[in-house]
C-alpha cells in the first residue's frame, strides 16, 4: 500500500513538473480534471511542454497572434479551451483538428478574418463555440454538419453579410445562436433567416441589433417581422411541342420543351435529364440566342450537343430516338428556394409503350412522393396524363419542415409525352 502511495506521489509531482512556470496547473475532483492557467501572462505564443493529461487550458488576455497545427499537440484530453481576448489573426488549418474531446473553445474578442472551418468535423463532442467579436466575413454551409451536440454558438459581432439556409440544419441541440451586431446584406439570401428568427424555438438575443446595413433603402432596419422583403419562391409551368403537327412524336424528330418560371428574385432554370438509366444534369443555358453556337465553357461530355438549352430556359432535343427516352425535370431556382415539374417522353415506336413509361416513372419518382397514373390510353390515344406531386423547396423550422402552397393548381396534372401510332 505505501508503495502505491509513493507512485502516485511521484507521477502527480512528475505532472506538477511538466507544467510550465507561466502557468497554474491544479487537478480536481479527484484528479478527473487537469487545469492549466495561462492567462493574463503577456504571453505572445502558446506555451510548450504542457502536461499531456490537461483538461482545460486558459490562455485567455494575452498576446497571442497566430495558432498553428503543433500547438495543441498532445494535449489528447483536452475539453475546455479559452483564447479570448488575444491578437490572434491566423488559425492555420489542422490547429484543432487533433482535439476530439474538446467541448468548449472560446476564440471571441480576437482579430480572425478567418477560420479553418474544416477542423471542427473532428470536434463531435463540442457544445459551445465562441467566435464573436472577431472579422470573419464568411461561414460555409457545411461549417457545423458533424455538431450534433453543439447547444450554444456565438458568431455575433463580426463581418457576416449573410448565412446560407441550412446553417443550422444539422444542430438539434442547439438553444443558443448570438448573431446580432453583423452588417447583413438583406436580400432575398435572407429571406429565409427572417423566417427562421421568427418561428424556431433556439434563443437569438439582443433581436433588435440584428440589423440590415445593406441594400440602401434597408439599411438599419431590424431583420424581423416587420421587415418586408420582396421574394416568393419559383413558380413553374411546363408544356412541349413537338415537329409534328399532329403531335405524334417520331424516331428522329425534334422536340421543344418550354419551361417557364416567374418568382422573386427571377428564377434560374436548370435541367435534368434521367434517360438510358443515366442523369444529365445542364445548369444553364449552353447555347446563344441563335442556336447554333456553343457558349464558353457551357458545354461538357454529359451534355450531348442534341440537348440545346436556351437562356430563355426552353430545351430543344434533336433527332430524338429511343435512347433518349426518360423523364426530363425542369427545375426554378432563386434566392428563396426551388420548385420543379417533371415531364416523361416516350416514342410512339415503342415495342411496349405502357411498360416502358410506367419503368420510367418508377425510376424517377422520389420515394416519399406520390404519383397517381390515369388508365393507360387505348391504342387510339395520343397523350397520356400522368399526375405528380410538384417538389417544393423548404423551409426549415424548429416544428420541422414548413412546405409553401403550389401557385399553380392546374398544374398537379403534368402533360407527359407517350404518343402512339
Amino acid at each position: 500500500m505505501d508503495l502505491l502511495f509513493c507512485l502516485v506521489a511521484a507521477f502527480l509531482v512528475a505532472e506538477a513538473r511538466a507544467c510550465p512556470e507561466v502557468c497554474v496547473c491544479v487537478a480536481r475532483k479527484n484528479y478527473s480534471r487537469h487545469i492549466a492557467d495561462c492567462s493574463y501572462q503577456d504571453l505572445h505564443a502558446v506555451p510548450t511542454s504542457l502536461p499531456s493529461n490537461t483538461t482545460t487550458l486558459t490562455l485567455s488576455v494575452n498576446h497571442i497572434t497566430s495558432l498553428g497545427e503543433n500547438s495543441f499537440k498532445g494535449l489528447v484530453s483536452l475539453q475546455g479551451l479559452w483564447l479570448t481576448y488575444n491578437d490572434i489573426s491566423h488559425v492555420g488549418k489542422g490547429t484543432f483538428g487533433s482535439l476530439a474531446p474538446l467541448k468548449n473553445l472560446d476564440l471571441s474578442h480576437n482579430q480572425m478574418m478567418d477560420f479553418p472551418w474544416w477542423d471542427l468535423q473532428n470536434l463531435t463532442a463540442l457544445e459551445l463555440l465562441k467566435l464573436s467579436n472577431n472579422r470573419l466575413e464568411k461561414v460555409p454551409l457545411e461549417a457545423f454538419s458533424t455538431l450534433k451536440h453543439l447547444r450554444s454558438l456565438w458568431l455575433n459581432d463580426n463581418r457576416l453579410t449573410v448565412l446560407f439556409e441550412g446553417t443550422f440544419d444539422s444542430t438539434p441541440f442547439l438553444s443558443l445562436l448570438q448573431i446580432n451586431n453583423n452588417p447583413f446584406n438583406c436580400s432575398c439570401k435572407v429571406w429565409w433567416l427572417k423566417q427562421w428568427i421568427e418561428s424556431s424555438s433556439v434563443s437569438t438575443p439582443e433581436k433588435d441589433s440584428i440589423m440590415c446595413d445593406s441594400p440602401k433603402n434597408l439599411k438599419g432596419l431590424t431583420l424581423g417581422r416587420n421587415l418586408n422583403l420582396d421574394c416568393s419562391l419559383p413558380s413553374v409551368q411546363l408544356t412541349y411541342q413537338s415537329s409534328l403537327d399532329n403531335s405524334v412524336l417520331h424516331d428522329g424528330l425534334s422536340l421543344l420543351l418550354d419551361c417557364r418560371a416567374v418568382g422573386k428574385p427571377q428564377p434560374e432554370i436548370r435541367w435534368k435529364i434521367q434517360a438510358s438509366g443515366q442523369t444529365v444534369a445542364i445548369n444553364g443555358p449552353n447555347v446563344d440566342e441563335e442556336g447554333d453556337n456553343w457558349l464558353a465553357g457551357a458545354r461538357s461530355e454529359e451534355s450531348p450537343e442534341h440537348f440545346l438549352v436556351f437562356k430563355n430556359g426552353s430545351m430543344a432535343i434533336s433527332k430524338f430516338s429511343k435512347a433518349d427516352e426518360g423523364v426530363y425535370t425542369c427545375q426554378a431556382v432563386n434566392d428563396v428556394g426551388s420548385r420543379e415539374v417533371s415531364v416523361n417522353v416516350a416514342l410512339s415506336s415503342s415495342e411496349n409503350f405502357a411498360h416502358d413509361l410506367q419503368n420510367n416513372i418508377q425510376a424517377s419518382k422520389p420515394r416519399d412522393k406520390s404519383c397517381d397514373m390515369e388508365e393507360l390510353p387505348k391504342s387510339e390515344e395520343k397523350i397520356v396524363v400522368i399526375y405528380l406531386t410538384p417538389t417544393v423547396s423548404k423551409t426549415t423550422t424548429n416544428r420541422g419542415i414548413l412546405w409553401e402552397p403550389w401557385l399553380w393548381g392546374s398544374m398537379f396534372a403534368v402533360l407527359l409525352l407517350g404518343l402512339y401510332t
